[in-house]
């Protein structure tokens, strides 16, 4: 296994090293450089690689052991959110202020972080991939009011979540619970959640070592999927019927 990361080629399209030739110390450093082109993102993601660097860093590339994911099949919200959500007038839509969701996350206070990593540059990139279809946001709307969402990348029939917020309690975990019942219904099983962290242990993530996590990953992203607008497809939802357990 090599000392240092990985230089990329200049060229977008060219390989990535094997994730398995990733550092251990940093967890799952790989490479260094390139751009974020969408054919270097979306290559990336199709071999369980994503970008994540700060502000004055090179772009930095990574492919963590174990990876955190979600199962689709099993995710629940806690019963006393569900509570809470029986009386809801929260409604759930998909890429219809997908830009805003984006701009909410890389602003969004985080404990124990200092900055955000969605620098400009990684809002421009995922912008392009969702304009391409590529990209996605999920919306809980309080009225015309964001009250929470996350954002990813779909490919094939994975989808690689980036990062989520709450603007009121339980937002992000209502938007997660109505994108992983779509998903579901849509036939993905699998939610990729990249490196571990106490919010999504507490939201029922769990490991995945990575040779497991890629074997899903290689099969996945070669099957017939979700690209292209999801607004129609997701609908609007209320966000009272996952107080069921429903999607």
């Amino acid at each position: 296994m090599p000392r240092h990361p990985a230089l990329l080629d200049a060229d977008p399209r060219a390989p990535f090293p094997p994730v398995e030739q990733a550092l251990r110390d940093p967890d799952g450093l790989l490479a260094v450089g390139g751009d974020l082109s969408p054919a270097r993102l979306l290559n990336a993601y199709a071999h369980g690689i994503f970008p994540w660097f700060s502000r004055g860093q090179p772009i930095l590339w990574w492919s963590p052991d174990p990876r955190m994911t979600f199962d689709t099949a099993t995710f629940r919200l806690s019963s006393r959110l569900r509570r809470e959500l029986r009386r809801s007038a929260w409604v759930i839509r998909a890429d219809t202020a997908f830009d805003a969701v984006v701009a909410a996350c890389a602003t969004a206070p985080r404990p124990g972080q200092d900055g955000t990593w969605i620098v400009p540059q990684m809002r421009q990139a995922y912008a392009a991939l969702h304009r391409l279809g590529h990209a996605h946001s999920v919306e809980v709307w309080e009225d015309d009011t964001l009250a929470g969402g996350l954002y990813g990348v779909a490919i094939g029939r994975m989808f690689f979540g980036e990062s989520m917020f709450s603007a009121r309690s339980g937002g992000s975990k209502v938007a997660l619970a109505a994108l992983t019942g779509f998903l579901h219904e849509q036939g993905c099983p699998l939610i990729d959640a990249q490196v571990e962290n106490p919010h999504l242990l507490s939201l029922g993530a769990t490991h995945l070592p990575r040779q497991a996590f890629m074997a899903q990953v290689r099969a996945l992203v070669a099957q017939p999927g979700l690209e292209g607008e999801w607004t129609t497809r997701f609908g609007e939802r209320p966000a009272a019927a996952l107080a069921a357990g429903a999607s």
